[in-house]
């Protein structure tokens, strides 16, 4: 389920779609049932940390084995064993936009890390890294899932520092005109869609936003090609591989609450896409505050005063009623404590009367 790019050194064999990230659970071109996309409809910042309370999972969906977790330096993607495969996928789909992923690849022969745009008719538009590899950054793109080789298509790129090192950002931005790949806010390449195979293979259909990691070089589940373009056999020995994202922006150029392909036909134009207008459910998910320091933050300064305040208030109550018992419980304690003297003076009093009767006494029986 992980897109394989061939580059100019790539073999010739076209990839088993089997082994691709480009998966969809209803192809449009085959059939007439599938079901509306929701549609982002604006523009959102997601942080992928522990502080933030991590990935919303009615935004992003997990799929395949392997760990996704987060901490407060991002969401962590592992492949820790021979089948892990993790990757998430965006709920919500842009019609054109722009998608920035701030993220560090996985190291590792064999390993590969991806940022991808995708759409259900499988129009695709690629990030792709080779945890072996620290030197060149891989973009490409599919059109209805053509992956036939095509040297044009796959585009290595050189970096100044090895994506495995360190965070960058990798940005697509995606017009019916043109697909711009950014790297650290400069542009690296470059697609107008009269150069994508005369536009039959332009991706311009509604897409998803996909990040994950996967072993190309697992040599028992994928075929020699494969291993080989992705840098050699994997030795999980080495593992665990972890790629972690840190941030994402995404945006949608078409503000809309859902995309219908009851309008579409084989040729899968971005004309036949239907857009329907309302307000986005998935932006108005992604604007609920999710974990504690959002939910404050999200609360206005009357609201904060007002609760702060009132925390405020409780505590001095409470300090009020533990002062009050401590005096009472004093006061109690004074009045037992007078009682109890008072009781140890008279008796001693009293004896001290019997002595001196029985004194007297004996001192008067001595006289006679």
């Amino acid at each position: 389920m992980y897109s394989i790019a061939l580059s100019a050194v790539a073999l010739l064999a076209a990839l088993p779609t089997t082994l691709a990230q480009t998966h969809t659970t209803c192809n449009p071109l085959n059939t007439t049932s599938c079901p509306n996309m929701p549609a982002l409809g604006g523009n959102a910042t997601f942080e992928f940390n522990a502080t933030s309370g991590g990935m919303n999972p009615n935004i992003w969906k997990k799929e395949n084995a392997g760990s996704v977790d987060y901490s407060d330096k991002g969401t962590t993607f592992t492949v820790d064993r021979r089948g892990d495969a993790p990757y998430i996928q965006s709920t919500f789909y842009l019609f054109f936009g722009r998608s920035e992923v701030i993220m560090k690849a996985a190291p590792g022969q064999g390993i590969v890390s991806s940022a991808i745009l995708q759409s259900e008719d499988l129009d695709e538009i690629d990030w792709e890294f080779l945890g072996g590899n620290k030197t060149t950054v891989l973009t490409n793109y599919y059109g209805k899932g053509n992956n036939t080789y095509d040297p044009a298509r796959g585009k290595d790129f050189t970096v100044d520092a090895a994506p495995q090192d360190d965070f960058h950002n990798y940005t697509i931005d995606w017009t019916k005109e043109r697909i711009q790949w950014w790297l650290d806010g400069k542009m690296i390449r470059e697609l107008k869609y009269a150069d994508a195979l005369n536009g039959d293979n332009y991706p311009q259909t509604p897409m998803n936003i996909r990040l994950g990691v996967w072993a190309g070089g697992d040599t028992e589940n994928n075929p020699e090609d494969t291993v080989t373009w992705a840098g050699g056999e994997t030795n999980f020995d080495d593992g665990p591989f972890t790629m972690t994202v840190q941030k994402v922006y995404a945006q949608d150029y078409t503000t809309a609450k859902e995309y219908s392909w009851e309008n579409m036909d084989a040729s899968g134009s971005w004309e036949k896409v239907k857009v329907i207008e309302g307000k986005s459910t998935q932006l108005e998910e992604i604007n609920k505050p999710h974990g504690v320091k959002n939910r404050w933050n999200a609360l206005s300064k009357t609201a904060q005063i007002a609760i702060i305040a009132s925390i405020i208030g409780f505590v001095v109550v409470c300090a009020c009623i533990i002062g009050f018992c401590c005096i009472k419980q004093r006061r109690a304690g004074r009045r037992e404590f007078a009682a109890l003297q008072a009781q140890q003076d008279k008796e001693a009093a009293e004896l001290l009367q019997y002595k001196q009767q029985y004194a007297a006494g004996r001192s008067g029986y001595g006289r006679i």
